[in-house]
């Protein structure tokens, strides 16, 4: 893509659009940027790009600006039917995510992973692989590092290793992935999506421009995509942790790739069998690329999880206390659940994403958790759906740290303090890494 005589307009100035802004200026483009939203970070980043060139626009002024804009470029926060979006399209201005922006400038081997849950950790576990065989690669995407902040410094033989939301593939068209994985699909941001059946199709598209000398890694034991081998040109490879597959598998204690048995589960620190499938797709990708498998091996043993993922943040008189802030959906609150070992008082809620509380609840009700503390604004319509199951075992409270204190004065010596929100984090925080910092602050300020 040649920049130069081109005019863009920036929607949104979180990481993405604060990473693409400085990206374009540093090339002499002329930039427009436009944000809605104002915090103490965003108003710091959109002072540092306006110093370096880039023309601020405000809700006055933003649609007659489209009649000079070339190319929309909007942040994975923005909905393709953001009104700016809309009026973009009506005036025939090319729109484009950051994400496909980047590497329309520069297109590298692409790794591209995604699916409703697992995607950090299948994407740390190979970047805990690509680091010990010495691979040029970047790791980018929705794991938290923007694609333009990367390509400057990337060459023709760098390999991009790429979570990928559906938030990003909403705005894809060209994105080709040399490797395209979904590890799974189940219902999640609907509030944006509208309803299942679009998210699914979302999910779908990171292998829609796939050629016959790519490859598709899919989850055979997924029901819905066991059966969409048909829907992609690319090579497709299976994982199974039920079946021997073409692809890699488990059977008994040990995990396989095409025959070859590459690591038994004893020696895999990370524990639980969403990790398993996490793991697999991480060996997958591995042989495919051709690396040895004592390298693969060593990747695996040597990786200790995920920050925010089922973390056990603090002990104290016999009481662990889990961070799971990373948990933003229904599924992976039940598998965090389904980890714990002994008595669990859990903590869930935040903002809400249009999901139904009901199999959530109905879990809870067959497991280990003696007690439930329900907080942020998700807390009515989960009491309606907890009372619905007949689950009576709960505290609601207001307050995120208030509700904190209640678990902890509910666990006994030997119980489990789960924070397993199964909401996103923006009715209080910026994002749930913040939420989970707070968790762990005040967990340790209560002893």
């Amino acid at each position: 893509m040649y920049l130069k005589n081109q005019v863009f307009l920036v929607l949104g100035i979180s990481k993405s659009g604060f990473s693409v802004s400085n990206y374009l200026l540093d090339n002499g483009v002329k930039t427009y940027i436009y944000e809605e939203k104002s915090s103490d970070k965003i108003d710091e980043a959109i002072r540092f790009i306006v110093n370096k060139g880039a023309i601020r626009l405000n809700k006055e002024n933003v649609f007659s600006a489209l009649d000079t804009i070339d190319i929309l470029i909007i942040s994975p926060g923005v909905p393709i039917n953001h009104e700016v979006c809309v009026e973009a399209k009506n005036k025939n201005v090319r729109i484009m995510g950051e994400m496909e922006f980047s590497f329309a400038v520069f297109y590298p081997t692409i790794v591209a992973i995604t699916g409703t849950n697992g995607k950090t950790t299948t994407v740390s576990v190979l970047d805990n692989i690509f680091k010990n065989y010495n691979l040029n690669y970047k790791t980018v995407g929705n794991i938290g590092n923007p694609v333009s902040n990367e390509i400057a410094s990337a060459d023709k033989n760098t390999v991009f290793l790429t979570e990928v939301s559906s938030f990003q593939l909403e705005s894809i068209s060209h994105f080709t992935p040399h490797i395209a994985c979904i590890l799974n699909i189940s219902p999640d941001h609907l509030e944006r999506h509208y309803n299942f059946s679009n998210y699914v199709f979302l999910k779908k598209r990171i292998y829609k421009n796939q050629r016959e000398s790519e490859y598709t890694v899919l989850n055979y034991d997924d029901e819905i995509l066991k059966d969409v081998e048909h829907e992609t040109k690319g090579k497709v490879v299976f994982i199974s942790t039920k079946e021997v597959v073409d692809g890699g598998y488990m059977e008994g204690n040990d995990l396989y790739f095409k025959g070859e048995k590459i690591i038994s589960t004893d020696e895999i620190t990370i524990k639980g069998l969403h990790n398993l499938y996490n793991i697999l797709f991480a060996i997958a990708v591995s042989k495919i690329m051709g690396i040895p498998t004592e390298i693969i091996k060593e990747g695996i043993t040597s990786f200790r999880g995920v920050k925010h993922r089922i973390e056990l943040v603090f002990e104290n008189n016999g009481v662990k206390y889990y961070n799971d802030s990373k948990s933003t959906n229904t599924f992976s609150c039940i598998t965090a659940i389904e980890s714990m070992v002994g008595q669990t008082v859990l903590i869930i809620g935040g903002s809400e994403k249009g999901e139904d509380y009901k199999s959530l609840f109905e879990k809870i009700k067959i497991s280990d958790v003696k007690h439930v503390v329900i907080t942020g604004a998700s807390k009515y319509n989960m009491l309606k759906d907890c009372m619905a199951v007949g689950y009576h075992n709960v505290t609601v409270i207001e307050d995120f740290y208030e509700g904190i204190k209640v678990a902890d004065m509910l666990a006994k010596s030997g119980d489990n303090v789960l924070f397993s929100p199964a909401c996103a984090s923006f009715d209080k925080f910026n994002n749930f890494e913040e939420r989970g910092e707070e968790f762990v602050k005040t967990v340790k300020e209560l002893q």
